[in-house]
């Protein structure tokens, strides 16, 4: 399943538009034996938290390394989109595999991002210690994974994408303006806009 949403931003911020990508990777999201929850939750997130004007791009595929492998490329490479966020298959299920296809199609590894991540799950459960969500760069496009249900995804989201925006611009993406009392994002003094 492919769909565009354009969300317009917040009144009186300075950022720029961005792509961004959702992937959901989920064999039964995908053949609709159970409605995706996951897509919606990072939807959800971005609608809330993200000032700037964005368009997103949302791909629901099966748990299979390289149609996961594909879509990256085809959203970062022809797409152009600046941030990938995927959600599913970070586990250890032999099915789960997303991680393999985000090192795959990555040149750079950003490891503190699933660091982060199961530190921030490991205070909610225990079992956070089995996933494997990574993050990396391709290009001038940031792709990392979240957890695969709602609530573990705005758990985490809501403190990793403080490092987003500005890593974004490190690797020459737009400017991403963010709503301060939702997320507030890092940048250094002299890489702030207002």
């Amino acid at each position: 399943m492919d769909s565009t949403t354009s969300l317009d931003g917040h009144n009186g911020h300075v950022g720029e538009r961005a792509k961004i990508g959702i992937v959901v990777a989920s064999d039964r999201a995908h053949s609709k034996e159970y409605e995706d929850e996951g897509g919606p939750a990072i939807l959800g997130f971005l609608e809330e938290a993200v000032a700037s004007p964005v368009e997103v791009h949302y791909r629901c595929i099966p748990d299979q390394q390289d149609l996961i492998e594909e879509t990256l490329i085809e959203l970062a490479d022809v797409v152009g989109c600046h941030v990938i966020v995927t959600t599913g298959g970070t586990g250890p299920a032999l099915r789960d595999v997303t991680p393999e296809a985000t090192e795959k199609v990555c040149e750079r590894m950003m490891p503190g991002f699933g660091e982060q991540m199961r530190a921030i799950s490991l205070a909610f459960t225990p079992t956070a210690i089995l996933s494997r969500q990574t993050a990396g760069v391709r290009g001038s496009c940031l792709i990392f994974n979240l957890p695969g249900r709602p609530k573990a995804i705005r758990e985490t989201i809501d403190e990793i994408w403080k490092a987003v925006p500005y890593c974004v611009d490190l690797i020459q993406g737009p400017y991403i303006d963010m709503v301060d009392e939702i997320c507030n994002a890092f940048r250094p003094k002299t890489a702030r806009r207002r």
